[in-house]
């Protein structure tokens, strides 16, 4: 699993607060910090920027590639089209757009971005009615959306579909869903890549349990043939299953996917925990926060 650090966000205090007062020293020690964890694209998240949001981008692009060269791409995340043609025109190297939304007042707009700026784009299967229902209205958004993209002039394989991570506490069939949709996605574009904003999963339940959440997804996600995901670059586990060093968490997720029978009484404290947390992405189990105790 390729990963997108998330960690350069307006929302963290420290670096919003270096976003206002335009301070590259928290940045680039932010940028730098992702670079060894091994990311392989760096997300860079202004949120709205509804004020000065241009020249910040500019200001911040700059300074993250001023302090790590070009050789990991960065991720351009804002809402203000302004800002995001700014830190296109600034990027070196080909950047990735995050994200067009399956709407056409924002594609329309945002596509001829990627085509005059030749980046990648995120695809964000977010329609006119908000979140799609299931998997069939995901994939009736992904080819309204890439056909808009390939008429433009973006090909498939600079596409990044994103069909939506939800948090598991609140709307756990859509979990389910989002897997669906990835198993159709190479028929419904072929050479497209995904990619999702995995921390969405435990958005909601205590921060302690937020990594096994995220890490038990992210496995299944990528057996389903996710291509990458928009991930929390300080969380050691999670980097270590998506680089292949943890197989054997892998094989016991994918053993619960397939429904085949798991002797938990068998297994390390470590292993039951991902046992359990299978189960209940998956339906099997109720969530509650005590999961792991049960």
């Amino acid at each position: 699993m390729l990963l997108i650090g998330e960690n350069l966000n307006v929302i963290n205090r420290e670096i919003g607060k270096a976003f206002k007062e335009k301070d590259p020293g928290p940045i680039a020690a932010e940028a730098k910090r992702q670079k060894e964890k091994g990311m392989d694209w760096i997300d860079i998240n202004l949120g709205p920027a509804r004020k000065g949001g241009p020249e910040l981008m500019e200001f911040v692009v700059k300074t993250v590639q001023e302090e790590i060269g070009d050789e990991i791409p960065l991720c351009l995340d804002t809402s203000n089209i302004e800002a995001m043609e700014a830190g296109l025109a600034t990027h070196k190297g080909k950047a990735i757009i995050n994200s067009i939304m399956a709407r056409p007042e924002r594609y329309e707009k945002m596509i001829p971005l990627a085509v005059k700026y030749k980046a990648n784009m995120i695809a964000l299967m977010w329609g006119p009615e908000g979140l799609p229902r299931d998997e069939n209205e995901r994939a009736a958004l992904a080819v309204e959306l890439l056909y808009a993209a390939n008429e433009a002039g973006v090909p498939n394989e600079d596409i990044f579909v994103d069909g939506i991570v939800t948090p598991v506490n609140i709307q756990q069939p859509q979990l389910m869903s989002l897997m669906a949709f990835q198993e159709m996605l190479q028929d419904i574009a072929p050479g497209a890549k995904s990619t999702c904003g995995l921390s969405n999963i435990s958005n909601g339940p205590p921060d302690h349990l937020r990594p096994i959440l995220n890490q038990t997804y992210m496995v299944m996600l990528e057996r389903k043939g996710m291509y990458s995901c928009i991930a929390d670059a300080y969380d050691d586990q999670l980097v270590a299953i998506a680089r292949g060093e943890r197989p054997d968490i892998v094989e016991v997720i994918h053993k619960v996917m397939d429904e085949e029978a798991v002797d938990i009484g068998s297994l390390s404290k470590e292993l039951q925990e991902y046992v359990k947390t299978a189960r209940v992405i998956l339906g099997f189990s109720l969530y509650s926060d005590s999961w792991l105790e049960l």
